[in-house]
């Protein structure tokens, strides 16, 4: 039969409705999210209530102090900081990858000259915020370096990223110098802050030193971190203190490292005591992914960093008698370098918008079940961001404010603030689980999950849309059911991290990226930086002891209800 071409334009008109009308209605399918608050899975640990950064000289500067104090606030459990260079010889000016106290120096007799001036305004800033220190031990004085020359680097975004390790990157030429050192810092803390303050501490030894962060062997890390270890305790016999803060141990190399190390504090012989075995009060490594540019477009790899921890929990459950010592990721993020800024590096530019904020809400959720799943103590997971003095707005370093105004991430750390209680389980009819953004990462459908925890007449749920690349997506209908209220009617506080919500960064742009805002802009840009309501509190009914909201998600998003009854 031969078709007319009117006829074929009609069937391809009919075609062409079919498929529209299809997509809409498969867009317009809600993801069905169920929170039941009968089924419990452990008290809530908050892991995200710990942060670090490379420049501890930023500390105390203007809004340096200012970001610590919004931290400290942020949560009900004390905050955990970690910063580097403790022990590094200089005048105290901060620059990037670079820090200094002044702790060491020795006079023309080469006897020790201590001097914590430095150290204590940076410990008092952490202590007047009810903030507690990851104290880190490094790093090398140069006084003390077997390679002290050059020992001030001057490194700045764009440069070879090995010019930073320069002299205090040695071993020391006197192991009972440097414990001597480690023992002075240790007792002054307890004779200024008091034995059971210090007793709440971590202290750690270096930083990465599977990499260029440390110049010497394996074993002369471990030798360092028996001498470390023991003037540690000898200054303070309950003090907690561990190592050996590795980074990647899903590399080979690094795993070995990690490996060798934890061999020796089991069943090694002690530099120092000469018995079998060194203290060792908690675990600590790092997990990083490894962004990239595909056709333009920033493309994450949440994959490649759970595959770190998971590896790196692996590790240490094969260690019977380490399996349940805490475990701190002493560097967790989405990549390795805070300092390297977007301008010059453009894989990194997801940080000053929502994609760094959703990143942050769906990788912190499987931080949690990759523990659970091996068996192990997680205690805190470290975002490794602070703030940059003196840099260009919102230039596109890993950091939690610019200037003093707080970046979309900061406020999915509020988000998990407001939990505690008990997590509860979480089901949804999406294919992405802990095990799967391992593997795969997320590629093909978005990611649209949630973290959900209840305590006294209250429940909270984060939920995110997250995509491994930052394109443009149609808004996801969500469906949010909570299960077993134990009330007629809640009040449903509903926050939200999205373009219009909670980002600073996009009023920043509209203003048209002003280099100097002025005191007028820099006051609602402060204001656009905080945690903000997406709609008005409100009363809900419960029906059968079930609440249920739907609301559309955008791509990169996140939300909080926070449901009080």
């Amino acid at each position: 039969m031969k078709i007319s071409h009117f006829t074929r334009i009609s069937l391809a008109a009919i075609l062409l409705f079919f498929i529209i009308f299809q997509s809409i209605a498969q867009e317009a399918k809600p993801v069905s999210i169920e929170i039941d608050l009968n089924k419990e899975k452990g008290q809530i640990k908050p892991i995200w209530s710990w942060f670090g950064y490379d420049e501890p000289n930023y500390t105390y500067m203007k809004d340096g102090k200012k970001l610590l104090t919004e931290l400290s606030q942020l949560s009900k459990v004390p905050v955990f900081v970690r910063a580097h260079s403790m022990l590094v010889t200089g005048d105290g000016v901060a620059a990037l990858k670079w820090g200094s106290t002044n702790a060491y120096t020795e006079d023309k007799d080469g006897k020790p000259i201590y001097n914590w001036t430095i150290v204590d305004k940076i410990f008092d800033t952490y202590i007047e915020r009810g903030m507690k220190p990851i104290a880190q031990i490094g790093f090398m004085p140069e006084a003390l370096s077997s390679h002290p020359q050059p020992y001030r680097h001057f490194w700045k975004p764009g440069d070879n990223y090995n010019d930073i390790y320069t002299g205090w990157a040695y071993p020391p030429k006197d192991y009972t110098k440097f414990a001597e050192l480690v023992y002075q810092w240790v007792k002054h803390s307890v004779e200024k802050y008091g034995k059971k303050e210090v007793e709440s501490w971590y202290w750690e030894l270096w930083n990465e030193p599977n990499i260029g962060y440390w110049k010497g062997t394996t074993e002369e890390y471990i030798k360092m971190y028996d001498y470390s270890a023991d003037a540690v305790k000898r200054a303070l016999p309950t003090a907690k203190v561990g190592g050996p803060e590795v980074t990647g141990p899903n590399w080979d190399v690094s795993a070995k490292f990690f490996r060798a190390f934890l061999d020796h504090v089991t069943k090694g012989k002690n530099y120092v005591t000469g018995k079998i075995g060194s203290p060792i009060d908690v675990l600590t490594f790092h997990a990083k992914g490894a962004p990239k540019l595909v056709d333009g477009i920033v493309r994450m790899d949440m994959g490649t960093q759970l595959r770190d921890m998971n590896k790196g929990f692996e590790i240490v459950a094969s260690y019977p008698t380490l399996k349940k010592l805490p475990i701190i990721i002493g560097e967790s993020d989405p990549e390795g370098c805070a300092a390297c800024s977007e301008d010059l590096s453009p894989q990194n530019a997801y940080r000053n918008g929502t994609m760094y904020s959703s990143y942050t809400a769906a990788s912190f959720a499987r931080k949690s079940d990759l523990a659970e799943a091996r068996g192990v103590n997680l205690l805190g997971a470290v975002t490794w961001a602070f703030e940059f003095e003196d840099q260009a707005w919102f230039r596109g370093f890993r950091d939690l404010a610019t200037n003093g105004v707080d970046k979309p991430v900061l406020n999915v750390f509020r988000m998990f603030g407001m939990m505690q209680g008990t997590r509860v389980d979480v089901k949804q009819n999406l294919a992405y689980n802990f095990l799967k953004v391992r593997d795969e990462s997320v590629r093909g459908e978005p990611d649209i999950n949630a973290f959900a925890s209840k305590d006294q007449k209250e429940a909270a749920v984060m939920v995110w849309n997250y995509h491994d690349d930052n394109k443009p997506a149609p808004d996801s209908p969500v469906a949010i059911h909570v299960k077993g209220i134990t009330a007629q009617k809640v009040l449903v506080q509903h926050y939200r991290i999205d373009q219009k919500y909670s980002n600073s960064y996009e009023v920043w742009k509209k203003m048209g990226s002003p280099k100097n805002p002025s005191a007028e802009q820099i006051t609602i840009l402060e204001k656009a930086g905080q945690l903000q309501l997406l709609t008005s509190p409100e009363w809900v009914n419960v029906k059968n002891g079930e609440l249920t909201m739907e609301f559309p998600l955008p791509r990169q998003a996140v939300s909080f209800l926070k449901i009080t009854w």
